[in-house]
């Protein structure tokens, strides 16, 4: 199938995949900044967006579609759930994926018992329950759950809330899938074998992705440094733009 891709700049193709419920619009503003050097490519997820949705919504079924619509190698930077995406990408396809940028991410979403950086299970399932219910209000719950205790926290939930549904409402059974990745996925033992060199981002204050679960990554993916941003939450690249750039260029121009 075809995804809708926003493509900008030229160069080597930077592939920007966004979180649960989002779209690839959240990064308009880092497009703008790093579409000078490099080809930004701005992905609506299936179901997200203007993409179509897809049958089956796996990892592997994702991946499937994403890869379909590159042909080069590419630099992946992932956020969230996008960051598990990019980490299953780069395992199935290491001769594509050059590097990685997994912001505020983690290799495994929900608790468990060997595994003490994850979100509650009641809490998923309560999201769960409640996007059937009403999945707006669910969504900007979620938002809420992102920017808590970040610098700023106000205004950039005013900035998400606005940037929720700019390109539409998303698939329900897009959503369903994603929740079931964050409630179901490990991928302690897929990290382990990536080789690819990779800068993992942690927000400080991050309540959904505990910075531990960065710095997790940093030690057990093969060729990974982390880098923590003070005062930020969930989603640093808009809180804190100018630092998250830095980071972000220090990396792919080395």
């Amino acid at each position: 199938m075809s995804l809708h891709i926003e493509v900008t700049g030229n160069g080597e193709p930077l592939v920007l995949l966004h979180g649960w419920g989002m779209h690839g619009g959240i990064w308009r503003d880092l497009a703008a900044q790093f579409s000078q050097n490099f080809e930004v490519h701005c992905v609506d997820l299936p179901g997200y967006g203007e993409s179509l949705p897809i049958a089956e919504y796996t990892l592997d079924s994702v991946v499937e579609c994403l890869a379909a619509q590159f042909d080069q190698v590419i630099t992946l930077c992932g956020w969230s759930l996008g960051g598990q995406i990019a980490m299953h990408w780069a395992m199935c396809e290491p001769e594509k994926v050059k590097r990685m940028v997994l912001v505020t991410s983690t290799p495994c979403f929900a608790e468990r018992v060997d595994w003490e950086f994850g979100m509650a299970r009641a809490t998923l399932h309560q999201f769960s329950v409640e996007l059937e219910k009403n999945y707006k209000a669910t969504l900007r719950r979620f938002l809420a759950l992102q920017v808590r205790g970040s610098e700023g926290e106000r205004e950039l939930l005013s900035e998400m809330r606005e940037k929720l549904f700019i390109r539409g409402e998303p698939d329900m059974d897009a959503l369903r899938g994603g929740l079931n990745i964050l409630r179901d996925a490990d991928l302690r033992d897929v990290v382990r074998k990536i080789k690819q060199p990779t800068l993992v981002i942690a927000g400080e204050r991050d309540k959904l992705t505990l910075s531990g679960a960065s710095y997790y990554l940093a030690q057990k993916l093969q060729n990974a440094r982390v880098a923590e941003i003070k005062g930020a939450a969930h989603a640093p690249f808009l809180s804190h733009p100018k630092i998250f750039n830095e980071h972000l260029k220090n990396f792919l121009y080395e």
